[in-house]
């Protein structure tokens, strides 16, 4: 017998879609570059919005960025920039769109540094989840001394979009 799911508060009652992103790919550790680069630019390209809104649009990003594939993403050029602005299937917000194009181009140089990107940002946790234990939500803070070293770190390399909630969130969102 399968012990039921338990869900965060947050999860409950949005859609079955949200539930299904809970329940399967929330807080499940990842070591794939291309998952990691994907969530890096949704997280990026929720700031000040719903997940749910960004959920939303997933398919749109994974076709519209080449299946999240940080080597042709780095290549988009003003016109495909321009292009992807006209698109209402993803968050037409140029800053974050064009962000989308030079987060690809650091991470493919991390990449090169590291190996993986993988490795670099496991790197900030010591190889493994951090395990919290909060007792309510709003226990919950919107950063850690782990988000703030990466956010930083990310700022040095020239990524945009990476402040230390948005990265709070994108180490929530992979590791549980």
């Amino acid at each position: 017998m399968s012990k039921p799911v338990v869900r965060c508060k947050w999860a409950e009652g949005v859609s079955l879609d949200y539930i299904e992103y809970h329940d399967k790919e929330w807080g499940v550790p990842v070591w794939d570059d291309r998952t990691q680069f994907e969530f890096l630019i949704l997280e990026g390209a929720q700031a000040g919005l719903s997940w749910s809104t960004i959920l939303n649009k997933r398919a749109g990003y994974r076709k519209l960025f080449a299946e999240f594939d940080p080597e042709k993403v780095a290549r988009f050029t003003k016109k495909r920039v321009e292009k992807l602005l006209l698109d209402p299937s993803i968050v037409r917000n140029r800053l974050k769109v064009e962000s989308a194009v030079t987060n690809a181009k650091a991470f493919l140089k991390v990449q090169k540094e590291f190996g993986t990107f993988s490795d670099y940002i496991w790197g900030f946790v010591g190889g493994a989840p951090i395990q919290n234990k909060f007792r309510k939500d709003g226990d919950i803070p919107a950063t850690s001394a782990e988000s703030d070293a990466l956010s930083k770190d990310l700022k040095q390399r020239g990524f945009k979009f990476v402040g230390s909630t948005i990265i709070y969130a994108h180490m929530q969102s992979l590791p549980r």
